[in-house]
């Protein structure tokens, strides 16, 4: 009964999908994408070269992708949702599998990542992975007379109106590390209602949940915000360059780890040029065009050793990607997904 439900709504997701009028505008790129992705240091470059014009949307949350491909069919090219979000895409007939032999970088990304079941499916791949990192946790030293260690310290009462948490269903993962339950991805109704119980408690001290990367350095550049969770590498850089001071750290709980893929929107009249871009993110200029501007780790270590410092390419784990293994990587949560997103909506709603 469990799978025929699944395969209800992903049929039903599909067919609205299938019926929706194509707007695709030819030689355009339309990318639904996080924050970054679609830089001008190397977007402008590529648009030169390439002919192909690079029009970006962003997204706050994985949740973004699904509802706005199934609302705006033939609207988006491409799109690069993280490894537990890509399978339910692939299911409902939203993206095409990728032609790996039109990509010149395709056997120097790291085999772990070519090969994740997140992006393959019945012996077809379908996503092309980009960049990879932590869901880390971040906090102004100038506050603290002691560091921070541990997610607890956001449910610290001295710290009330100073803590923000990102607005997404991982803030139930966040909750039940706090609680004891790190088999995150498979949390029982009980340990769900008891990590939206921790969350409810909080929620006196949070200051606002942050939904941008944007946001998050407005609150902490404002001095409202002292601490978080963070997209590792992103926020913290862009505070530097504002001359905020901030220090990113795993708290003793563990943090979730994540890997970007970009994906081919099935029907896209664009195939050429999204090849084109498809091979420019995976080179050097993609590569650390994304590492230089979000901070994150990439999926291609030949091409960053090419255009990286050895400082670099040490601290962005390049020489180790089985560092990703020590983190809780996020997993596809299949038929469980609206009971942690229920229960992330009935905390927002106190």
């Amino acid at each position: 009964m469990k799978t025929n439900r699944i395969l209800a709504t992903v049929s039903l997701v599909a067919l609205t999908f299938t019926t929706t009028a194509p707007a695709f505008a030819a030689g355009e790129l339309n990318i639904l994408t996080w924050e970054g992705y679609a830089d001008p240091s190397f977007i402008k470059p590529f648009e030169e070269a390439s002919g192909c014009k690079v029009n970006a949307t962003y997204v706050g949350s994985n949740d973004d992708f699904a509802p706005k491909l199934a609302a705006g069919g033939g609207v988006f090219d491409l799109v690069s949702p993280s490894i537990d979000t890509t399978a339910p895409l692939i299911a409902a007939g939203f993206v095409d599998e990728i032609d790996t032999s039109k990509l010149d970088n395709w056997d120097d990304i790291y085999e772990k990542f070519r090969t994740a079941d997140g992006i393959n499916a019945d012996g077809k791949v379908y996503g092309v992975p980009y960049a990879w990192g932590a869901i880390a946790f971040m906090y102004r030293p100038d506050k603290f007379e002691k560091a921070p260690t541990s997610i607890a310290d956001l449910w610290d009462p001295a710290l009330k109106g100073k803590v923000s948490l990102w607005d997404d269903k991982s803030a139930i993962y966040v909750a039940a590390r706090l609680n004891g339950d790190n088999d995150i991805y498979n949390l029982t109704d009980e340990q769900i209602a008891a990590a939206q119980k921790k969350l409810i408690e909080q929620r006196p001290l949070i200051r606002k949940y942050w939904s941008t990367a944007g946001e998050l350095v407005d609150l902490y550049k404002s001095g409202e915000v002292w601490i978080s969770n963070t997209w590792a590498g992103y926020q913290s850089s862009l505070l530097e360059k504002e001359g905020v001071k901030v220090v990113e750290f795993i708290p003793k709980e563990n943090a979730e780890g994540w890997m970007d893929s970009f994906m081919v929107v099935k029907g896209t009249p664009n195939e050429d040029c999204a090849y084109k871009f498809l091979n420019m993110m995976t080179s050097e200029p993609g590569q650390c065009g994304v590492a230089n501007v979000n901070g994150y780790s990439v999926a291609n270590p030949v091409a960053a050793k090419k255009c990286m410092s050895e400082e670099q390419f040490t601290s962005l784990h390049q020489d180790d990607p089985d560092y990703l293994d020590s983190l809780l990587l996020w997993k596809n949560l299949g038929a469980r997904l609206p009971a942690y997103t229920n229960a992330w909506n009935a905390v927002k709603a106190q």
